[in-house]
């Protein structure tokens, strides 16, 4: 795989997922005004440290210290005082690929050319992510202004050997790693600690994943509405293309125009004798649209982010200027994660009402009780999906809870310094909770969904030969590792392994 490139031209979310799903190896570009912007920032930095300028969190303390006039014979010593005293994250750590994306993140920030930072700290967060060597870092202690700066200190820490780091399956102090590849930990100029710390890298890396995985999640959702549809003896004329065209939103008239497609709704249109089916079918692109019709300005949003420049203080080494503001503060991750949590979430609560139709026999159309295949006086004793069914509404009630916007929940922190914060990295966390109880949601519906259909053709109510190459196909790929549920047995062995295979994005769908 070709490398992916830094410091020249605009990176997309798909590149930061690249590097961590993918294993892409980065490397910063040669072009000479980047290089120019590198070597001009340092120079700049050490010309204002010999005439003693008064730079914050330079030859200044940070925060609220900003007051606080650093001696000169300590200024060296202030870089690596904010990487310990920030060293007290706390919760579950950020998984590996979570890590590898933040380090790119950052890498992506530093490369704008605006951060004062050497090309020794940048050849190695280069290093770090293409021989995977990733800092172990808590997930709880960001506010999201000044940025991540706790997060943060890990990768900080771990740049100077004395943090700990994801290395070969272990977990080892990053010092131990260096030597092993060679490498040497290196000693933060004035102005590095800062600029690795202060920024958004964390919760940018995060909504890149969340991106990825609601993309997904939504054409998922639209698959198993048309699953759902097929065993429910659906009417396919609720995703007409003419019905659809008198209310335009494009991404509710795409997903629409998806199920239709599944539907084979022109050669074999799926008319029941009822009217109307319930909303959970029926307004299905309505619901999953809001997701669709959102992606476009999410992505703006966290691309915008991640294309940034986001620590403070900005060196402008070309035009030799400090510019002291707040370009760490995550707001606008903040707004994207806490918009798109709720989209999410309503994905969880249709397929939930998916699943409740499927199970009960007052509204599935003559499916089997609670989707049971079992036979004879067989019935009587199975119960198919009902605890599965008790289980997506308890994963959507979490899902659900979990809605409530985190960036209205601004603290006053750091002696009222930071007095108003984003909280962007639990907008990103929550986010992304949120979307594994959807998924679990989903999986669980898409097995409801194909059991239902195969139940269905075993009793010749639905002709197979019907069906679409795209839905047939994805029925015989989910039956090779579903055997049909026939006798109740354990079934949470499936359900993770489904989950695993929707994270992992097995189906290609609609192209």
């Amino acid at each position: 795989m070709e490398s992916i490139t830094f410091g020249h031209g605009r990176l997309a979310i798909e590149d930061i997922i690249s590097v961590f799903k993918q294993n892409a190896k980065v490397s910063l570009t040669n072009d000479s005004h980047f290089c120019e912007k590198i070597d001009k920032g340092v120079a700049f930095l050490e010309q204002l440290l010999k005439e003693d300028g008064n730079i914050y969190g330079v030859t200044t303390g940070y925060g609220d210290s900003c007051t606080v006039d650093i001696p000169m014979a300590l200024v060296n010593e202030l870089p690596m005082h904010l990487t310990r005293f920030h060293g007290c994250g706390l919760g579950r750590f950020f998984s590996i690929e979570q890590g590898k994306a933040i380090l790119a993140v950052r890498l992506a920030s530093l490369s704008q050319g605006y951060s004062g930072v050497s090309w020794d700290l940048l050849n190695l967060l280069v290093e770090l992510i293409n021989r995977e060597i990733i800092p172990v870092i808590p997930e709880e202690g960001s506010v999201g202004a000044s940025g991540d700066l706790t997060p943060l200190s890990y990768v900080a820490g771990a740049l100077i050997g004395e943090r700990d780091v994801y290395y070969k399956g272990q977990i080892v102090n990053s010092a131990q790693a260096f030597l092993q590849e060679g490498l040497t930990p290196i000693t933060l100029r004035p102005k590095e600690g800062l600029a690795i710390m202060n920024g958004t890298a964390v919760m940018t890396a995060l909504a890149c994943q969340a991106f990825d995985r609601a993309e997904y999640a939504s054409k998922l959702m639209t698959r198993i509405t048309a699953l759902s549809s097929i065993a429910l003896k659906g009417n396919s004329h609720h995703f007409d293309d003419i019905l659809f065209s008198v209310k335009p939103h494009p991404g509710q008239q795409n997903v629409a125009r998806r199920i239709q497609g599944d539907l084979n709704h022109h050669e074999h249109p799926r008319n029941s004798h009822r009217l109307q089916d319930r909303y959970s079918i029926r307004c299905a692109p309505h619901v999953i649209g809001v997701l669709e019709d959102s992606l476009p300005w999410l992505r703006s949003m966290i691309e915008n982010e991640l294309n940034s420049a986001n620590d403070n203080p900005i060196i402008d080494g070309i035009g030799e200027h400090v510019l002291h503001g707040g370009h760490f503060y995550g707001g606008h991750i903040a707004m994207a994660m806490d918009s798109m949590k709720n989209c999410v979430a309503n994905l969880a609560d249709l397929a939930d009402r998916q699943i409740a139709t499927l199970v009960d026999v007052k509204m599935n159309h003559g499916l089997p009780s609670n989707l049971s295949a079992a036979c004879d006086e067989r019935k009587y004793i199975n119960h198919g999906f009902k605890a599965i069914q008790i289980g997506c509404s308890a994963w959507t009630a979490e899902a659900l809870k979990l809605t409530m916007p985190a960036s209205v929940f601004s603290r006053s922190t750091e002696c009222h310094n930071q007095d108003k914060v984003s909280m962007g990295t639990i907008a990103a966390r929550d986010c992304l909770r949120v979307l594994e109880l959807t998924e679990q949601v989903l999986a669980a519906t898409l097995l409801a969904s194909v059991q239902g259909i195969r139940v269905r053709i075993i009793n010749k109510e639905i002709d197979a030969d019907s069906l679409t190459p795209d839905i047939a196909n994805m029925i015989d790929d989910i039956s090779e590792f579903f055997e049909l549920l026939t006798e109740d047995r354990p079934t949470d062995d499936l359900l993770r392994q489904t989950i695993g295979y929707i994270q992992a994005q097995r189906w290609d769908l609609y192209g």
